[in-house]
């Protein structure tokens, strides 16, 4: 205990300011923060204030906050050596370590309960986050998902009204920080979702190292504003769990039927049991389970494989390279200003911009383009789209090779062909129209009848408003010669008083 009339060590929760409340000042200067255009796509964690209001990061000692519950991160034994456990021993006093020996094992992803002694907590939760190794990486993720859901569970049960996280997965269990974080907030956002009126608040208490990594994870599942939602959207990683956070594992996805002989919604009486049609039997999902992965690569190369299992692999295919999309810095490729989303055209599709001439095949690596192409498209391609192609001014240095368009092609989810609706290629080159028929006829057929070949910009106009297109300057200079050597006088002088008064963005 504190000295009489000395200043407690202890922090109120009820004096920290909430996730909801930080940079505020930052975020109402924001003029479109509180707008959001119809049909955008949104994130599967909303713009929640309420629940902003319960969340608090605050760097600093777990074991100093004054609320309900703190989380201790220990072992098996509950005797772990590590800077978090050892401080709250240290404050909460001997009595900590008799309460303990009652419990005796914790088991890994369980939680447990103790009194808080002599820290401000009333209670101290204990958990054992999951040793990690890459190979038994779902292991893990279903293991630390079980400790944060298993503490919030206990903390609800018990009427508690604050909980103080520590970061579970300690260095010692070698789990990588950002995978960590990841669940550790999907978590508690999918709690307090549902059961956010037993908990007024959430604190995660984190170190100096920890605490970047979790202000630049936050915004993708409590987004204090709109805008914010939309930015983070594509940062979000491929399995972003179920309906409560968990991690999910598709092939344990396996339906245990009462009745495997009949629907689910056969209220029959059982005397008719031998009339029930048994065709169910074999189409629900235990019937269904895959066989050896090993032998499928292998009926795929030997082209045996049906359809519905091809489908499978490619779709698997497509979330490594969406994970990897999402995990690696692609700030070179961004800089490039090669391709972006504008407005949308005359039947409300979203537009992609590529500009050619930003391309420097040459100079850059290429599969890194394709990640980016993922990793901007992929929240694109879930509705309808329409690409514009700007071939203007481009070098054999800019030029697209049909091996990377193929590869491309085929790496992509199905949804970016079934929404892409039409490829504009403005300013084609004779070359570049014979390549591209090749392309579609040969290479990827599904595509042909998609192409539409604009020769201007006027062309182009037909089909999509010209203030729903962001245009690179010389473009428009370029389109503008072009103009004046093919139109009529007047037809240029109004082409060129447009441009001029066109406002020029080439912002991703």
């Amino acid at each position: 205990m504190d000295p009489l009339g000395a200043p407690s060590q202890f922090v109120d929760v009820d004096t920290l300011l909430s996730w909801g409340d930080s940079c505020e000042d930052e975020l109402n200067s924001d003029t479109t923060a509180d707008t959001f255009q119809e049909n955008t796509v949104r994130s599967p964690f909303l713009y929640n204030k309420v629940i902003n209001g319960k969340v608090v990061l605050w760097k600093g000692d777990v074991a100093l906050l004054n609320c309900t519950a703190i989380v201790n991160t220990s072992n098996e034994n509950l005797t772990d050596k590590n800077p978090v456990s050892e401080s709250i021993f240290m404050l909460a006093g001997p009595d900590l370590k008799e309460d303990l020996q009652k419990l005796k094992r914790c088991r890994t992803g369980e939680a447990k309960l103790t009194k808080g002694f002599n820290l401000a907590a009333r209670f101290i939760i204990h958990t054992v986050g999951p040793k990690y190794k890459s190979r038994y990486r779902t292991a893990a993720e279903s293991s630390l998902y079980s400790c944060y859901r298993n503490v919030l569970q206990l903390a609800k049960e018990h009427s508690m009204s604050s909980v103080g996280f520590c970061v579970i997965n300690s260095a010692k269990r070698s789990y990588p920080l950002e995978d960590a974080t990841h669940i550790a907030l999907r978590t508690v956002r999918r709690f307090l979702e549902i059961h956010g009126e037993t908990i007024e608040k959430v604190v995660f208490a984190v170190s100096e190292l920890e605490e970047a990594t979790y202000r630049k994870l936050l915004p993708l599942y409590f987004p204090r504003t709109l805008k914010e939602e939309s930015r983070s959207l594509p940062y979000l990683p491929a399995d972003i769990g179920n309906a409560e956070g968990e991690p999910v594992v598709p092939e344990r996805q396996i339906r245990i039927s009462e009745k495997p002989g009949a629907p689910e919604d056969n209220q029959e009486d059982e005397d008719e049991g031998l009339g029930v049609d048994l065709s169910f039997i074999g189409s629900h999902a235990f019937a269904r389970m895959e066989g050896d992965i090993d032998k499928q690569r292998r009926l795929i190369l030997q082209g045996q494989l049906s359809e519905a299992a091809l489908q499978k692999q490619h779709q698997r295919n497509y979330n490594r390279w969406l994970c990897q999309a999402r995990s690696e810095d692609l700030s070179d490729i961004a800089s490039l200003k090669a391709l972006y989303q504008t407005g949308v055209d005359n039947c409300g599709r979203t537009v992609m911009v590529v500009v050619g001439r930003n391309i420097p095949v040459t100079l850059i690596d290429m599969d890194k383009a394709l990640l980016y192409f993922i990793h901007v498209m992929d929240h694109i391609a879930v509705k309808e789209y329409v690409l514009v192609y700007f071939h203007t001014l481009t070098s054999e240095y800019n030029h697209l090779d049909s091996d990377f368009l193929k590869k491309l092609y085929d790496v992509v989810d199905v949804k970016y062909k079934r929404n892409l609706k039409a490829v504009y290629f403005v300013h084609p080159t004779f070359r570049s129209k014979v390549s591209t028929w090749f392309f579609t006829t040969f290479s990827v057929s599904g595509l042909k009848n998609k192409i539409h070949h604009v020769d201007s910009l006027h062309q182009l106009f037909s089909a999509i408003s010209p203030e729903q297109i962001d245009f690179p300057p010389f473009v428009l200079e370029y389109d503008a010669r072009v103009s004046v050597r093919g139109s009529p006088l007047p037809c240029v002088v109004l082409s060129v008083a447009y441009y001029s008064a066109v406002p020029v963005s080439t912002t991703s």
